[in-house]
């Protein structure tokens, strides 16, 4: 029997999904075509601000933070170059969207075989899952410093943040965009009064922003760092693959007439100006934590880098820089904005994994479930390495328990070096395309020089930093024998990187002629 038309749909958990990206907010928010430029402006901000979260979540905090402490403002170059990159792969990854009318995960997926696709979809999951533990970690422990909640009840209490989720799918797309550039200006606020307070050495920061050879050197290591290996942890936490990803998803929110080539190109532009100005956001707060690692602390001063150090160190007066520090800091009050700021990056940064996961199921295997599910399961699966950390360290000392929680956020960053070029290249070499973009949409010829140098530079640095990231798997004591493995499971890892890469650009490469072909067939066919 024929089911009525007027009888609501039943929704399954797991649906197949083959529709626009983002299908329940694609395309919902109106924006203006003859107003004023501010105003415009206005109506296009929000996508940058969630985009600009995942440049200041929890996993940069620790690595600004020491690479001040260890080398003064030799790492602010660092920091501006991170910032700046980050700014041309998410115009990239932004324009994709608005242009092809699909996200990164279904570009990729439409141009590159099943298998490989399934393959990238496995490895952008573990890089989301990567970002998730940090995110646990960090909204954990500012809970415990807050309200001294035990760790375990606190690292169960971040799976019910899909309660806010939920709350949150139900008030509109501006109003989560609106809630996000509220959290972001708290952290701002937060550490420009710590480092206004710390009257920081300005020519200094200014010196620190042009690069040397010595920013890149791995000859002299401090505090068991040297500059490269700091400047690897930076650029590592800073670009990261999940913000291609939704950037090209969120920048479909906005209504658009994509039959008129003006109205799309106003749209793009107006979308690189909201990036640009929110990743701006994100680099003064990555240099605000840098610079309290100078400033704000006397050099040397900090022994845990974790949350948990830094923390206290805020409210140590022999740990601070200044007698101004010192005065506020007796009041409580530097510690407890520093573990607020902590809890809003990981709120916001809840927001943003939760929406990336769902773009990069539908996109890559057609596969759609309630954002609150999807962000129960990834939670879920990212809290058992951080309850086994904390349960394993529980009869030891707290420095050993703090340690081994950072270095478990630490290392979890791994994962990112592997997916990051399998976000880069595919966009890279998709903008560069006339026949995915057209004429008028296509990278410009500085577009593409600049992108190359940042697919290859970044690469190369995630790649040489891995055999150092394997080997903090096995702590600061390791053995001979437990480095050299570490060493060869790195370079077992970089050859099926480098194998995978080799894949990935033959298929969209064979895809891109198909394509050619298949226009041309067809313009043929309609001349007859």
């Amino acid at each position: 029997m024929k089911q009525d038309e007027t009888t609501p749909r039943k929704h399954k958990l797991i649906e197949y999904a083959n529709g626009p990206s983002l299908e329940e907010i694609n395309g919902t928010v109106e924006v203006p075509k003859d107003k004023g430029f501010m105003k415009t402006l206005f109506m296009y901000s929000g996508p940058g601000a969630l985009v600009a979260v995942g440049y200041m979540d929890p996993g940069n905090w620790s690595t600004s933070i020491t690479g001040g402490q260890n080398f003064q403002y030799l790492l602010m170059s660092v920091i501006l170059m991170s910032s700046l990159i980050a700014m041309l792969l998410q115009y990239m990854a932004a324009k994709l969207g608005i242009v092809s009318q699909m996200d990164l995960a279904q570009a990729i997926r439409a141009r590159t075989s099943k298998a490989l696709g399934i393959v990238l979809w496995i490895l952008t999951e573990l890089a989301i899952m990567a970002t998730d533990i940090a995110e646990v970690i960090g909204a954990a422990i500012a809970l415990y410093l807050l309200f001294h909640i035990p760790l375990v009840i606190a690292v169960f209490i971040t799976v019910f943040d899909v309660l806010l989720l939920l709350l949150l799918t139900k008030v509109g797309f501006r109003k989560i965009e609106a809630i996000v550039v509220c959290l972001i200006l708290v952290i701002f606020l937060v550490f420009v009064y710590q480092v206004a307070l710390s009257d920081p050495d300005w020519a200094g920061v200014v010196k620190g922003l042009l690069p040397t050879t010595a920013t890149f050197s791995s000859a002299h290591k401090i505090g068991g760092q040297t500059p490269l290996t700091g400047a690897l942890g930076i650029i590592g936490a800073t670009v990261m693959p999940h913000n291609l990803y939704l950037h090209s998803a969120i920048s479909q929110t906005r209504k658009i007439d994509h039959n008129d080539e003006e109205d799309v190109a106003r749209t793009v532009r107006f979308s690189a100006w909201d990036s640009n100005i929110q990743l701006t956001m994100a680099f003064f707060v990555n240099a605000l934590l840098l610079v309290m690692g100078v400033a704000v602390f006397k050099t040397g001063a900090v022994k845990d880098p974790s949350f948990f150090g830094l923390f206290q160190a805020l409210s140590d007066t022999s740990t601070l820089s200044n007698g101004v520090l010192i005065t506020v800091a007796r009041s409580g009050i530097l510690s407890v904005l520093f573990a607020v700021a902590l809890l809003a990056s990981g709120q916001n940064s809840t927001i943003t994994g939760t929406l990336t996961g769902q773009v990069i199921m539908e996109g890559f295997v057609h596969m759609r479930m309630p954002l609150w599910l999807r962000r129960l399961v990834t939670r879920l699966i990212s809290v058992i390495p951080v309850l086994i950390c904390v349960m394993m360290t529980s009869g030891k000392s707290a420095l050993a328990e703090h340690t081994a929680l950072n270095t478990l956020m630490n290392n979890s960053q791994v994962f990112l070096a592997f997916a990051l070029p399998f976000s880069m290249l595919p966009l890279l070499m998709m903008t560069n395309s006339a026949v995915e973009m057209g004429q008028r949409f296509k990278n410009s010829l500085w577009v593409k020089v600049l992108g190359w140098l940042s697919v290859i530079g970044l690469t190369y640095l995630n790649l040489i930093g891995l055999p150092g990231q394997i080997e903090g798997f096995f702590g600061d004591g390791a053995t001979k024998g437990e480095l050299l493995l570490a060493d060869n499971i790195a370079y077992i890892l970089i050859v099926a990187v480098l194998a995978l890469l080799a894949w990935t650009i033959v298929d969209l490469y064979r895809s891109n002629k198909k394509y050619v072909t298949k226009l041309a067939t067809n313009a043929g066919q309609d001349e007859e």
